[in-house]
């Protein structure tokens, strides 16, 4: 860890391109403030205020929510292994948790464009079985356990945006402050202007999900990803159908990978059929893609369209939209978990089993041993130090095992075409299955923004136009997330060089931005008489599209794009999901 810095805490945050308030704010103090109300901070909620109950001592816990609610920002597909959750609250069946389909059935395929051939579901190996889990909205999840929280004291605030990093004078995190509300686009206060509050806590949780800013100015900042590989990323697209009553399966679930993405480029699919009708239907592109003219958002559209595909959608109603980022480097990208006055847990760390597509479970799993490590740490009148007890659970843990058996298949996908990766990728899966894995680890080399060739040395993609049946357009998807931004306010999705876009990237990789968003953020627009070097272009942001995805984060091959914390409520709001 790099020694702690010995400027002042609103300097350094000023460097790192935080907002600073103008003016004195209120705070607040707590034990342990946490950031994010998804699986891993509402598990570490829970659990704090289970060790006090059991200590006789009081542990004040306040968990701030950027949503407009707790599941609003919430996306996943969600296939749910129960073991952490059983641990967490053993009672969840008879309390009523929204776990309500188990798994009955389940299918993994290999597509062509007009076939699928399925493989057997006795060559797949023991932890890709998903019987015993169930299929349900990690969203509806997420609120159940806001209640379970509630009802256990935890303050929640839904709507309140952690926006900057407080630090202390040796350095260590002491909290957060959350953003301004009412500063108008040029920075002005609006008559509703309240400033930002400081929650302060004795240890800080952080559990942003993939590519949280938080987590990334401390990864940074702490230097936390020194002994690890740079972490990978998917963009996971998901959409919610009411499908005709004799094409529902309940609680089956299909994978499939290949078509429509091509023998280079990783990704694959899900269908999950639950509740009354329900079908969530996700497609996931792995973001070290290399033609800039892929567009995750058709794609997924395009697939779709297959035959297998449009047979269990036609005839039904699409009910909602959303993308997110998801972690996807494994074992080889967790990074150090632990700093001065705080922890990562959840996707903020990056604990998705990618070839399970499943991080919940171990998301849940990490909330309970950072909860655990910082009451032990609060019983000892400890603060602000390393919950080192947190590092030393994960590195004993049931997550750690489990991404170690698949260390290898993400590698493996990045290395060589499907054909020749999937059976390696089995093989390698059962070997460690046996406990004869292979003796070393494939690194992932390069981030996810270094991966695109030129646009020069590449085939442009003419994707189909949507038929309004199964296939649609961004505009009407945008719609179906229920995706607000108070219009007059800072534009949070900064470019750090606003000539980089038209310069660079447009005349290099033709501007991937406008295609890697799957909410039709970024634009290239012609000018009449336009300048800037662009040749009569502008390239236009509609932050208001944003669905919180982060992929501009993770894919701009100029690392131009910092995404930083909107408003308190904006953004998507899922229901269902």
């Amino acid at each position: 860890m790099k020694e702690s810095p010995s400027l002042p805490p609103e300097e350094i945050n000023a460097r790192q391109g935080f907002a600073l308030a103008p003016e004195a704010r209120e705070s607040m103090s707590y034990d342990v403030v946490i950031v994010g109300a998804g699986p891993a901070g509402l598990a570490a909620a829970i659990r704090l205020k289970e060790k006090a109950k059991a200590s006789g001592r009081e542990i004040s816990v306040c968990l701030l929510e950027k949503g407009s609610e707790v599941g609003a920002h919430i996306l996943s597909g969600a296939v749910i292994d129960p073991k952490p959750l059983t641990e967490l609250i053993p009672d969840w069946k008879e309390k009523g948790a929204p776990l309500e389909t188990p798994v009955s059935s389940e299918r993994y395929s290999l597509m062509t464009e007009k076939r699928a051939f399925p493989f057997p579901n006795f060559l797949l190996p023991p932890l890709m079985k998903n019987h015993g889990c169930h299929i349900a909205s990690l969203g509806n999840l997420c609120r159940w356990l806001a209640k379970e929280a509630e009802a256990r004291g935890v303050e929640i605030y839904p709507g309140f945006a952690a926006a900057e990093v407080l630090l202390n004078e040796t350095g260590a995190v002491r909290g957060v402050a959350t953003g301004d509300m009412g500063i108008s686009k040029s920075g002005e206060k609006k008559p509703n202007h309240e400033p930002g509050m400081e929650i302060l806590g004795k240890y800080t949780l952080f559990a942003e999900g993939a590519r949280g800013s938080l987590s990334k100015f401390l990864i940074r900042h702490f230097d936390l990803e020194k002994d690890s590989d740079p972490q990978k990323f998917g963009i996971g697209l998901k959409e919610l159908w009411r499908v005709p009553k004799e094409r529902h399966r309940l609680g089956h679930v299909q994978h499939t990978l290949g078509w429509p993405l091509d023998q280079k480029t990783g990704g694959g699919s899900f269908l999950y059929h639950f509740g009354d009708c329900l079908v969530s239907v996700g497609f996931v592109v792995h973001l070290n893609y290399e033609n800039p003219y892929l567009s995750p958002f058709d794609e997924f559209q395009r697939f779709k369209t297959h035959p297998a595909i449009r047979a269990i959608l036609e005839g039904g109603e699409r009910l909602a939209y959303g993308a997110r980022a998801i972690t996807e480097g494994g074992f080889q990208s967790v990074p150090r978990l632990i700093f001065p006055g705080g922890a990562l847990i959840g996707c903020a760390a990056g604990f998705v089993n990618l070839p399970r597509i499943k991080g919940s479970h171990n998301a849940v799993e990490s909330g309970i041993m950072a909860a655990e490590a910082a009451a032990e740490a609060l019983a000892r009148q400890r603060e602000h130090d390393a919950l080192e007890s947190y590092a030393q659970a994960y590195r004993a843990s049931a997550a750690r095992r489990e991404l170690l058996m698949v260390r290898n298949v993400k590698p493996l996908l990045s290395r060589l075409p499907l054909i020749l990766a999937l059976p390696l990728m089995g093989l390698e899966m059962w070997m460690r299955t046996l406990k004869i894995g292979l003796p070393f680890t494939l690194k992932h080399g390069k981030p996810d923004c270094d991966s695109l060739r030129e646009a020069k040395d590449c085939e442009p993609i003419l994707y189909p136009k949507p038929d309004g049946i199964v296939s649609f357009d961004k505009e009407s998807s945008v719609h179906l997330s229920a995706t607000n931004h108070e219009e007059d306010q800072p534009v949070h999705l900064t470019l750090k060089d606003p000539t980089v876009p038209l310069k660079e990237n447009l005349p290099r990789f033709a501007e991937p931005a406008q295609r890697y968003c799957p909410a039709g953020v970024y634009e290239v627009l012609e000018e009449t008489g336009g300048g800037g070097g662009g040749g009569g272009r502008r390239f236009q942001i509609n932050a208001q599209n944003c669905v919180h995805c982060k992929s501009c984060d993770i894919k701009d091959p100029a690392r131009n794009i910092n995404w930083v914390a909107p408003e308190g409520g904006g953004g998507p709001n899922y229901s269902n999901m």
